[in-house]
């Protein structure tokens, strides 16, 4: 275990967590919402540490992140524990459940990054797969690390984080991509036990830090309506036109046996989105052309996607090669 960080004693042996807007009391020896952060005897104490549920070499696009050194690989690393329950989680097994598990110290992961870095074109190290915010205490400092080795560090994250404690991690993030999951509170009270303003804060303070791309999971009938893209879209426009979204598809999973997605309401929505936004994507849906980057002035193709495999076909010095427009991207 490792004390936490962001927390204050309360009296009686009393802790409140201050990493996320839940702001979890605890009595002695009881968790936190999340299950990874614990009050033993007035301190409040890390059951995360440096375990390990899940790890892989992956393609950056697998975040994703579609204009973030598109093409090229990073070291993946998930933990145990969330801070939301969403009923629909599609990494229940690690986030809701208690996986086996590895440890592995800030030091050997940063020597797995550089090796990798050598071997395989490795550009630095992605905290996923579960919810790496309840992780903070590990991801603060292995990131201070990989940054120090030279390193790029990637968050995959549903933003529901304290504005002292993401401030403090910012700088040490090159790369986001944050899960907004709707764009209504009362999907995120109902269906994941937590809060829509604090998510749309984050990535407020994260676009103008480094770069960020967003995702929502489309689920039919609790967010897919049009009325809803469409202000989801306009806030994502408001901040800057150029901030890549996702639209991914929906499969049954965990507690949900809704049907899945409608491929007509994925294209519904990528054609909401593009009227004013430049880069829309299409995920979980494969052999759509919405994978694919366009150029947002004359539609030329600039990066093809076939599943994970990457080609930069329409591309010369980040500008398109039919008409010269400046494409947002990181090379």
């Amino acid at each position: 275990m490792r004390e936490a960080l962001f927390y204050e004693s309360k009296g009686d042996n009393q802790v409140q967590c201050l990493l996320c807007p839940r702001q979890c009391r605890l009595q002695p020896g009881k968790t936190g919402s999340c299950r990874v952060r614990i009050n033993q005897q007035g301190k409040l104490q890390t059951l995360n540490f440096g375990r390990v549920s899940a790890y892989a070499l992956d393609p950056i696009e697998k975040k994703p992140l579609y204009h973030f050194y598109p093409g090229r690989t990073i070291f993946s690393l998930g933990t145990v524990g969330c801070n939301f329950t969403c009923q629909f989680c599609q990494n229940w097994r690690i986030a809701q459940a208690e996986p086996t598990t590895i440890k592995l110290t800030p030091e050997q992961t940063v020597d797995i990054v550089q090796q990798l870095a050598a071997e395989h074109n490795c550009i630095g190290l992605a905290f996923t797969y579960s919810e790496p915010l309840v992780w903070y205490e590990y991801v603060l400092e292995t990131a201070e690390m990989v940054q120090q080795a030279g390193g790029k560090n990637v968050l995959v994250t549903n933003g529901f984080i304290q504005e002292k404690p993401f401030q403090k991690l910012l700088p040490l993030i090159d790369a986001l991509n944050i899960d907004v999951k709707a764009f209504s509170s009362d999907f995120y009270r109902r269906w994941c036990k937590g809060d829509l303003a604090p998510v749309l804060r984050t990535v407020e303070q994260a676009v103008q830090h480094c770069h960020v791309e967003l995702t929502t999971l489309l689920i039919p009938d609790l967010n897919d309506s049009e009325a809803e893209i469409r202000s989801l879209v306009e806030w994502v426009a408001g901040l800057d036109p150029d901030i890549p979204l996702h639209f991914s598809r929906y499969f049954p999973n965990y507690q949900f046996d809704r049907p899945a997605t409608p491929i007509e309401t994925m294209e519904k929505a990528y054609d909401i989105a593009r009227e004013k936004l430049n880069y829309v994507y299409l995920g979980n849906l494969p052999g759509n052309t919405g994978s694919n980057t366009f150029c947002p002035e004359c539609f030329q193709v600039l990066i093809e996607r076939q599943g994970y495999q990457v080609e930069i076909v329409g591309l010369a010095d980040q500008k398109c090669i039919n008409c010269g427009e400046k494409i947002n991207l990181v090379l």
